[in-house]
């Protein structure tokens, strides 16, 4: 098979692995920088382009799309749908992922955990607002944050008054969530392919650090879930209509609650701690399921 990697840097960790996994199997690995792809949106044969020449005919992508240029990138995808190339993750899916408050609002209707969420365009709502999520400590996030940034914990009701305000002069989307105090600073990343978890790993944030992001000093730990926390990972990226999905999660009083479900996982962390080849899990997965024209949008969503 044909398979490209949507990337905009080949020298990442997760992008080596897929090329290597994919390589290994016998098959041709492209990586696509999907920033400098340009497409043909007008013609009866749409395409993708890129260095003045028009990509190969691709039979399968796995999109690796940086949150900074979704929009973009998820463009790209969709375009390489209407071409018929099956991708892994879909343009539809990434979107909705992408979007923290429709993906929060997504999982809540299909009754996923999730910690007590409030969002207000109305200044003079923040005090309920504060209220309705069970009042301070409470965790605000950027609705466009990643890795960590945009995401800010509010002590005290003085200082969650204080974050807000200056959020909403930055005129920026933010959401306010309850903070789950007994997680004591670690989090559960579950990587989901297909219709099961292959990997998960525990995430303990350094000290004094709430958020338990690798790329903020957290280290990662091999950790043996319940089966609810394992029904949870994949239902979360059902619900987004993801089939690589980074489900993260936190163990709360009242069972697990999702915190986030993301479209392009890192292997680095995952692979280290569990000693799990993931990338060829993904390769695998591609083998099983792709098919020409199989993408259910088409790029239509």
């Amino acid at each position: 098979m044909k398979i490209g990697i949507l990337s905009t840097n080949k020298n990442l960790y997760s992008t080596k692995r897929l090329v290597e996994a994919g390589q290994a199997r016998g098959h041709e690995m492209q990586v696509i920088n999907h920033k400098k792809c340009y497409m043909n949106i007008t013609s009866h044969r749409p395409g993708v382009h890129i260095k003045g020449e028009p990509i190969d005919e691709l039979d399968a992508i796995i999109p690796r799309i940086g949150a900074s240029v979704s929009f973009y990138g998820t463009a790209v995808v969709r375009q390489f749908e209407m071409m018929g190339v099956y991708s892994v993750n879909e343009s539809v899916a990434i979107t909705r992922s992408r979007d923290k408050l429709r993906a929060s609002q997504l999982l809540s209707r299909k009754g996923i955990g999730l910690p007590v969420t409030g969002f207000a365009n109305d200044p003079g709502d923040t005090e309920d607002l504060l209220e309705v999520v069970g009042g301070a400590p409470v965790v605000i996030k950027l609705l466009e944050g990643t890795q960590g940034v945009g995401v800010v914990l509010a002590e005290t009701k003085k200082a969650a008054e204080s974050v807000i305000e200056a959020f909403r002069g930055l005129k920026v989307n933010f959401m306010v969530q309850e903070f789950i105090a007994e997680a004591g600073g670690a989090d559960i990343r579950c990587f989901v392919i297909g219709d099961k978890v292959v990997a998960a790993m525990k995430r303990q944030g350094k000290e004094g650090e709430f958020r338990s992001n690798l790329h903020r000093g957290g280290s990662a730990s091999l950790i043996k879930l319940t089966p609810e926390e394992r029904s949870t990972a994949v239902r979360s990226a059902k619900v987004m209509g993801l089939n690589v999905a980074g489900v993260d999660m936190l163990r709360s009083n009242h069972g697990p609650v999702v915190m986030e479900v993301n479209s392009s996982p890192g292997l680095e962390g995952i692979e280290s701690a569990t000693n799990k080849d993931v990338a060829k899990l993904i390769i695998e997965f591609i083998e099983k399921n792709s098919k020409q024209g199989k993408t259910r949008t088409r790029g239509q969503g």
